[in-house]
């Protein structure tokens, strides 16, 4: 039985994480603070779930935690680590940003360390579509340039990019950054649009829609981002030996087991089609009120995924009309909310 490590196991993408590991016969460390940036009952229902299997430990601290990580290693010998651990949300780095310094470099720094103590054969490590900042040609490209990014949240995240290959070359371990593009689905956060639009539509409240609409977003359903995250985890990065070439967009590290891979759906979908699919969920009309663009967001995102797929075979492929509509029915389940009344 191999045992995996995950960080961050009762968040939105670790619980899942989580689950399909226990499914495949791992045993599971999950490492989670429970911290209140949203609803804690919603993280203790995830977590619930995943304390019935008798092969999943759970460990309640922070990542950054001097030595916790170390001790946790030296403990466990995890074969396979996924650290998914971090202070999320693009607009919530501008009002409290020493959190994110603290959770996603510190953090990161931690389990650095602790690799390097005890290596595992593999670690997979969450960086977002977000450390693309700036740039505007799409669909995104692993090896596009990436030295713009748009608010403090998605520097931490490059930052751990970077920390993470200077470890791997550094010391030989095998590191997979891969980067996410608003993952959305059931048990999803309460800050996150999906959640707080369906909230809003379902009470019959305005929705705020920023740039008035024109905002476009490669929507990502959990359980295919979950499934490439499984088959990455055989993917285990080589380095190279010398002279040889890195293969044109494999985005592999000519000097370190390291390389970058985006987790998209391949598509760019219009914010008011996303809408639109709430409203067929939930049967409602959502009233729209329309807002400027908010500071440190992006206009538009778009996954090419091609290098996933050469890894591993997959693609993701849930559409926005079956995700949606699979959240919205979790969410009336979970809040107990009938078909007449909604």
């Amino acid at each position: 039985m191999r045992t995996a490590l995950v960080t961050g196991s009762a968040g939105f993408i670790g619980s899942f994480v989580c689950e399909r590991l226990l499914r495949d016969g791992f045993r599971v460390i999950g490492v989670d603070a429970m911290t209140d940036y949203y609803e804690v009952s919603l993280k203790q229902r995830r977590l619930g779930r995943l304390l019935q299997s008798e092969h999943f430990r759970q460990v309640e601290d922070y990542v950054e935690t001097p030595g916790l990580l170390m001790k946790l290693f030296e403990e466990e010998n995890p074969d396979v680590v996924v650290h998914l651990a971090a202070q999320a949300g693009v607009r919530y780095s501008i009002e409290n940003p020493r959190s994110y310094l603290e959770s996603n470099i510190v953090g990161t720094f931690e389990l650095l360390e602790a690799a390097r103590a005890y290596p595992p054969q593999h670690m997979l490590l969450a960086s977002t579509s977000s450390a693309f900042g700036a740039n505007t040609e799409m669909p995104y490209r692993e090896t596009d340039k990436a030295d713009h990014q748009m608010s403090f949240y998605a520097a931490t995240k490059k930052a751990t990019e970077n920390m993470a290959h200077s470890y791997a070359h550094l010391f030989g371990l095998p590191v997979t950054m891969f980067r996410f593009f608003t993952v959305y689905g059931p048990w999803g956060r309460p800050d996150m649009a999906l959640f707080k639009f369906t909230k809003a539509i379902l009470e019959g409240t305005p929705i705020d829609v920023y740039n008035h609409g024109d905002m476009k977003r490669d929507f990502t359903y959990v359980e295919d981002l979950v499934e490439a995250i499984r088959l990455l985890i055989d993917a285990v990065p080589q380095r190279l030996p010398g002279g040889e070439v890195v293969h044109e967009g494999d985005s592999l590290s000519p000097v370190a087991p390291w390389r970058v891979v985006n987790i998209g759906n391949s598509d760019s979908v219009q914010l008011t089609d996303f809408i639109a699919a709430i409203e067929d969920a939930t049967g409602r009309t959502a009233e729209r009120n329309l807002m400027p663009m908010q500071a440190g967001d992006v206009p538009a995102t778009w996954a090419d995924a091609d290098l996933l797929k050469s890894l591993t075979g997959y693609s993701p492929k849930t559409d926005v009309q079956e995700g949606v509509l699979r959240f919205v029915r979790w969410y009336k389940e979970y809040y107990n909310i009938s078909e007449n009344s909604a």
